[in-house]
């Protein structure tokens, strides 16, 4: 067997295995031989068919798995002895005249090789590090949800702006019969609220969907329509007036406290606001992380310039799935996907260069604490070792789910790793700013 490689180009090459009988011949004989043994033909004893008998009828359908397999086999080992990074898939070439008929055969595989290039990680704008804080205004509108959510409904016999209404919305051309309680102030418009105030039970209002609900994804909950329909619907409805109330709001006092925290583990109005501030600022941390991490990858995208084997990848994309594509499809595949594979390539180098990659003891670590994190939630803070490892056993055996506790690591990996060493500078905002600058 002979294995030669031409290099194309800097991110083409072409790889070509030359097969003799001798590298096949001696295998076909002793599976022939066994069959053979095997082989259970009326007219003649087991272990007695002629050899004549048993080639005519397996001897070429034996020598093309022979040589198959042999040519996976040192295409493969191929690749890993010569340190080959390449992307994608190795494609055969066609060939025109090629024949099973012949001893002597000669196969061509087309590779698309990674490119070599270098990571920026110090750009010369800083990337927006983003601290979001809880401001007085959420704090005070989180104060007054938990005393609304623990206050006392009272009944009302008219509609005012402070209340809660319960109804149903109806509308036959869109089929939508939907109960709903809500309070007035998630109604937008003067003209709305006023068909609502002084209304009691019993009454029925005409109300235009578009621009009813401050936020038009109100109409999901509240009208039982797809998220699609909510957007831009603009129908007339009916709103049938079943229940109207208001909510008197607890009081803030140790009560309150020991209710949301514990006993005594807050004692004043002003331990319970920075509480609330720090509870509200944890769980920031993590939507700031992510955004952080996609703003680090754009950039790294946009800043490490490498060309890619695009008509390989195209080529391969198009044979790639469970069903062949057109050129046209794999070509639009390829434009979808190419910036996620630039990024694997980046955060690939990153990985090998730094050292960061994943060990299955990290990786059993990682799943031993995600999972006492959602025992704790319910009420089992301190599971023993040896039901963590068996759980963790179990887990890590699903190759879905240790593949998705694995990226998270990773990332948590990445995330610190570019906290320490990329160009960074932190932004204190609010949340309704945070969402404002990132999400626009």
């Amino acid at each position: 067997m002979n294995i030669t490689k031409e290099n194309i180009d800097k991110l083409n090459a072409v790889v070509k295995i030359e097969i003799t009988p001798n590298d096949y011949q001696d295998k076909v004989a002793e599976i022939l031989q066994d069959y053979r043994k095997k082989a259970n033909i009326p007219g003649f004893r087991k272990g007695h068919v002629p050899m004549g008998m048993v080639k005519k009828q397996y001897a070429r359908p034996v020598m093309i798995d022979e040589v198959n397999k042999l040519l996976q086999d040192a295409l493969q080992k191929f690749l890993v002895e010569e340190k080959l990074d390449i992307l994608g898939n190795p494609l055969p070439k066609i060939q025109e005249d090629f024949s099973w008929d012949t001893k002597d055969f000669s196969f061509e595989f087309e590779l698309g090789l990674a490119p070599e290039f270098k990571v920026n990680l110090k750009p010369k704008k800083a990337i927006a590090n983003y601290k979001i804080v809880a401001d007085k205004k959420m704090i005070d509108d989180q104060v007054l949800n938990i005393q609304e959510s623990y206050g006392k409904i009272i009944s009302q016999v008219e509609v005012t702006e402070q209340s809660n209404v319960t109804g149903t919305f109806k509308n036959e051309e869109k089929e939508i019969e939907k109960k709903s309680t809500f309070k007035l102030s998630i109604i937008k418009g003067k003209p709305n609220l006023k068909k609502f105030v002084g209304a009691k039970a019993g009454d029925t209002i005409a109300l235009k969907t578009k621009g009813l609900f401050t936020d038009d994804h109100l109409l999901q909950n509240h009208l039982g329509v797809s998220h699609d329909d909510a957007h831009g619907l603009d129908i007339e409805v009916q709103f049938n007036i079943e229940e109207v109330s208001i909510t008197e709001p607890t009081e803030i006092n140790q009560e309150l406290f020991d209710k949301l925290f514990g006993k005594d583990a807050v004692k004043t109005e002003k331990e319970f606001r920075a509480r609330l501030k720090e509870d509200a600022e944890n769980q920031f941390v993590q939507q700031a992380d992510q955004q952080l991490l996609n703003a680090i990858s754009e950039n790294l995208i946009e800043n490490t310039k490498f060309d890619l084997p695009a008509e390989f990848l195209q080529k391969w994309l198009a044979v790639a799935g469970e069903e062949q594509l057109t050129d046209e499809a794999a070509s639009a595949e390829y434009n979808r996907s190419e910036k996620g594979l630039r990024y694997q390539l980046i955060e690939g180098k990153i990985v090998k260069e730094n050292n960061l990659q994943v060990t299955y003891e990290e990786l059993t670590e990682f799943a031993k604490g995600y999972i006492k994190s959602q025992m704790a939630q319910y009420g089992n803070p301190n599971p023993e070792e040896k039901e963590l490892d068996e759980i963790a056993g179990r887990i890590l055996s699903n190759q879905d789910e240790a593949k998705r506790l694995q990226e998270q690591l990773m990332n948590q990996k990445l995330l610190s790793f570019f906290k320490e060493n990329v160009n960074l500078k932190t932004k204190e905002v609010s949340f309704d700013a945070f969402v404002k600058e990132v999400y626009k």
